[in-house]
């Protein structure tokens, strides 16, 4: 196999979303010719103007598939003639909220309707985006980091649909390459709490707390962590994930190594945005209230769960294997906070 990106085919699903685009861009920017999987080629333009945002006109080095993670329509044009796949495209369906059906289903059998499509066209290797949700949500306690090693366990009690669904559809992904598909390479990129710039003003779930924050409609600050990393070094560890021989196989967790809680994300907005950050609140909610709080407000709860849980994550893996050098976790909080001011969000 050729190592020169100009002769090499990846197709990336989902390339209208904060890591899809971002992926995208770094792809692009290597010299890689790229496919992306869009649900309707109506959206063709949004993502030209993504990657534009990025300093980059693709020309003819990008081209587009319409289908959908929950149909087996056009997967086998997607993936024809690619050398690799980064499955970036969440197959989770936010509307179904708790409901195991309308989120567990759709992620389990869209991640594998992409390896069964890769494993027939004869991919190489694909990269799959799964999520910290499938390491760090059971079988550790105190400040003991996850690592690579560790699971979530799906059967745990009080874990959320949505973290549950994400261990589900890793395993599944393992468990098919195992037994269905012996000679197809993989690899999954772990992330914790994505942050960064955003290309577009459509922004991540992420930049919501950002947004609460900014807008003063978080009036004061649970005591909850989150361990956090930038886009695009989430996008970064992708493409090393995608190319190394030593990544076949294996998972990476993709974090910068630090913990913020909410109240230090809250002073650093206040610190280093000036006006901007007038409505930041500056109290800090007790433990107390907080849980007393989720009994009435169901929003609460997942928040009331994680008070005195802090998810130290270990990087250490990409680092020593891949030679991967994330930025700190308060340059991604910034660029998050100074995209939502700029698209006036």
């Amino acid at each position: 196999m050729t190592n020169d990106p100009t002769q090499l085919e990846v197709l990336v699903t989902g390339g209208t979303g904060f890591v899809g685009g971002h992926c995208l861009l770094q792809l692009l920017q290597a010299g890689y010719r790229v496919r992306t999987t869009v649900r309707s080629l109506a959206r063709r333009e949004e993502v030209l103007a993504l990657l534009r945002e990025g300093g980059i006109d693709p020309g003819e080095r990008l081209t587009f598939v319409e289908t959908d993670l929950g149909q087996d329509r056009n997967w086998s044009e997607a993936v024809a003639g690619c050398t690799f796949v980064l499955h970036v495209a969440s197959p989770i369906s936010l509307a179904g909220g708790q409901n195991e059906e309308n989120t567990i289903r759709p992620a389990v059998d869209g991640t594998l309707r992409v390896l069964r499509a890769a494993r027939d066209a004869g991919v190489k290797r694909v990269v799959v985006t799964s999520s910290f949700a499938a390491v760090g949500y059971s079988g550790k306690s105190g400040r003991e980091p996850f690592t690579e090693e560790d699971w979530t366990d799906p059967s745990v009690g009080g874990l959320s649909v949505y973290v549950r669904s994400k261990a589900i559809a890793e395993k599944a992904a393992w468990d098919f390459v195992r037994a269905e598909a012996p000679g197809l390479e993989l690899t999954t990129v772990n992330p914790t709490a994505i942050f960064g710039p955003s290309l577009g003003p459509d922004i991540s779930s992420a930049f919501e707390i950002l947004q609460g924050l900014l807008e003063g409609r978080i009036k004061a600050c649970p005591r909850i962590d989150l361990s956090v990393v930038d886009v695009r070094d989430v996008a970064d560890l992708h493409l090393r994930a995608m190319t190394a021989p030593a990544a076949a196989g294996q998972r990476f967790l993709a974090t910068s190594g630090e913990v913020l809680s909410l109240p230090a994300i809250a002073a650093l907005l206040r610190a280093r945005l000036g006006d901007a950050a007038a409505r930041v609140p500056t109290r800090a909610l007790p433990n107390l209230l907080v849980r007393v709080l989720a009994l009435f407000r169901p929003p609460l709860r997942p928040v009331a769960q994680q008070l005195g849980k802090r998810k130290e994550a270990s990087n250490a893996k990409a680092r020593q294997v891949l030679g991967w050098k994330p930025r700190g976790a308060e340059e991604a909080i910034l660029a998050s906070a100074r995209s939502l001011l700029n698209y006036g969000l």
